[in-house]
């Protein structure tokens, strides 16, 4: 009976993972080092939605017709492009020391500008899935005014 609400609730729960992405990806798009002290930039984390709530079996959660309702979290994607020398810095110690981008200091590539604008995203989309929820919960109370 209560489907409209996980539609909401999985939404906003939702949003909130793609929230935490994108700023662990703000965080740490200066951090060449692994956790050993090791040459090894931080890589994007992505979010991946699909339709539907993990582990909605019955026919009941399921609205009847086999789907379940809401979203949920696909997976949490890591990039795994080679990270970009776009900075010239012979004298860093964490330039390349020979090859092709020798002199060159890898980064993240991860561009501040769309991990802001990913962030927005998510947090109008959450706050879109609480105003739904409201409305669901308002609609909810004035239908047992009517019954009761």
């Amino acid at each position: 009976m209560y489907g409209f609400l996980d539609v909401s609730t999985s939404g906003m729960i939702a949003q909130r993972v793609r929230l935490e992405a994108a700023s662990a990806n703000l965080a740490n798009q200066n951090s060449l080092l692994d956790a050993d002290g090791n040459l090894a930039p931080y890589r994007r984390r992505e979010v991946m939605l699909a339709p539907g709530r993990a582990g909605a079996g019955s026919a009941q959660e399921s609205g009847g017709s086999g789907r379940s309702f809401g979203v949920q979290i696909a997976q949490i994607s890591i990039d795994q492009s080679d990270p970009k020398p776009e900075k010239y810095d012979p004298t860093s110690p964490y330039a390349y020391k020979d090859g092709p981008y020798k002199g060159y200091v890898a980064t993240t590539g991860i561009n501040p500008v769309m991990e802001n604008v990913n962030a927005m995203e998510a947090v109008r989309a959450y706050e879109a899935n609480v105003t739904a929820a409201e409305s669901a919960k308002q609609m909810i109370a004035a239908t047992l005014r009517l019954i009761a």
